[in-house]
């Protein structure tokens, strides 16, 4: 099991705009900022959870060469089409409108966008009744 994820962003103002209002219908919040000066000198960087506890993390630090993926879980169909709206009103761009992903299992239903830095983000909700 994962604790936490964080990757570096160019422009952590940015990024953080449009995480809240991406992540926002998933029931995901800012909860912890550490300054530059906390880490030594290590960047900024933002913690985003949910009931307490910050878990999707992202930063100034040196950014690894290439891309990440991150999947956050919905309650629902309709929190991953909320997801992908706002992402897209965040200045996301489309990666996978919502729908149904059978490849991955009968009950896969996803969404995927390209934060401001290019980074896969998606919500998926795992539809038992679809199997």
């Amino acid at each position: 099991m994962i604790d936490h994820i964080g990757f570096a962003v160019s422009d952590l103002g940015r990024a953080r705009q449009f995480y809240e209002s991406a992540l926002r219908p998933l029931g995901i919040a800012p909860m912890m900022e550490v300054t530059e000066e906390m880490t030594g000198g290590h960047g900024e960087h933002l913690g985003m959870g949910r009931e307490g506890k910050p878990f999707f993390w992202i930063g100034t630090a040196k950014r690894a060469s290439g891309s990440a993926h991150v999947a956050f879980v919905a309650v629902d169909r309709a929190a991953v089409d909320a997801f992908h709206a706002a992402a897209l009103a965040a200045g996301g761009g489309d990666n996978g409108a919502p729908g149904l992903r059978p490849e991955y299992h009968p009950g896969y239903y996803a969404a995927f966008v390209l934060d401001p830095d290019g980074n896969n983000i998606e919500a998926v909700f795992h539809d038992a009744a679809a199997g």
